[in-house]
């Protein structure tokens, strides 16, 4: 079905909203580095402990977590956590926001056309382009207290630069045939283990409470383990750029959560915004060209005889009925 993959990716998208107005109605003494780092541990022991319910093996984990893409892809997922943080801390929601997750979906595009081969269209460059500049409107509809900072920009240009990593060695893994869960379940619980210490370190008395324990179970679980449980669903079969474009649908479902839940208010820069967004993300849907990965090369006729255990190309075996060759069957990604 042509269009589960970008439903899974939205719904992703939709679940990665929620975090924010999770947090926000959550336990006092909270930090966002701390529910960051219990995010990530939770969920990814999550998906760890997911993987018999799906048919998976903690084996092909451990052989994932031996090759140098497995171990770089979990450091990914660990390192944008506290880049992402350590730039909202030091420039603002707006600013940090905006450089992550808005050079986020470029440079994934450009990892996978140099690692992976991936081309995108010309129809992904313009409904990006249009997806950021909705989210420029949007996040300059809001407010910000904090002054600009070097290091915090280049703590958000490193953690986008994290996504976009994990993004394509994720695509990079699904194409050498490991399950969706397997290689989720690798980056992230191996993402989640080193950010162990972190957790450690970082005030944790909210998580003694219901309300707080309940807030490490629904982000770890539900928006992480499910929510990258169909992200990678949409990976399988949808290129990296696309992809990481129809994530932009997170600020989109965060800032109208925030309106209806959290009572916030949405001036008029914002609210264009939000429509320069989604404008942008029904132009990612309707592109199907980008969307749709591309065949394999069909393989020639000599070079099927030439690797084939019967006679050599173009002589037959006495008695053998002589008619078209079968044609190869074309295969997908």
């Amino acid at each position: 079905m042509r269009t589960a993959g970008p439903l899974a990716v939205l719904l992703a998208a939709a679940l990665f909203g929620t975090t924010g107005t999770a947090q926000a109605l959550g336990p006092e003494g909270t930090t966002p580095l701390a529910v960051g780092a219990a995010r990530l541990v939770v969920g990814g022991f999550g998906l760890l402990a997911l993987l018999p319910l799906m048919g998976a093996r903690f084996g092909d984990v451990l052989a994932l977590w031996r090759t140098r893409a497995g171990l770089v892809a979990g450091v990914c997922t660990a390192a944008y956590q506290l880049c992402f943080f350590v730039a909202v801390g030091q420039t603002g929601v707006a600013v940090g926001t905006l450089v992550t997750i808005g050079t986020g979906p470029v440079l994934a595009g450009v990892l996978a056309l140099v690692l992976l081969g991936e081309r995108p269209t010309r129809a992904w460059l313009v409904a990006t382009g249009v997806c950021v500049s909705g989210l420029v409107l949007l996040v300059d509809g809001g407010e910000s207290s904090a002054a600009f900072s070097v290091t915090g920009v280049a703590a958000a240009l490193t953690a986008a630069a994290a996504y976009a990593g994990y993004t394509v060695l994720a695509k990079q893994q699904l194409r050498e045939g490991h399950a969706p869960v397997t290689v989720m379940a690798g980056a992230f619980g191996l993402g989640g283990a080193l950010l162990v210490p972190v957790l450690l370190a970082l005030p944790t008395d909210w998580l003694a409470g219901a309300r707080g324990m309940g807030l490490a179970l629904y982000l770890g679980l539900v928006t992480t383990t499910t929510g990258y449980v169909l992200f990678a669903r949409g990976l399988a079969t949808l290129p990296t750029a696309s992809v990481a474009t129809l994530m932009l649908a997170e600020p989109l479902v965060a800032t109208a959560l925030g309106i209806a839940v959290l009572d916030e208010h949405l001036g008029f820069t914002g609210a264009a915004g939000l429509v320069v967004l989604l404008l942008g993300l029904l132009m990612q849907g309707a592109d199907t060209r980008s969307l749709t990965l591309p065949r394999r090369r069909r393989p020639s006729v000599a070079l099927a005889s030439a690797t084939s255990a019967g006679p050599p190309a173009g002589r037959c075996r006495p008695g053998a009925a002589r008619g078209p060759l079968p044609s190869p069957r074309r295969a997908g990604w």
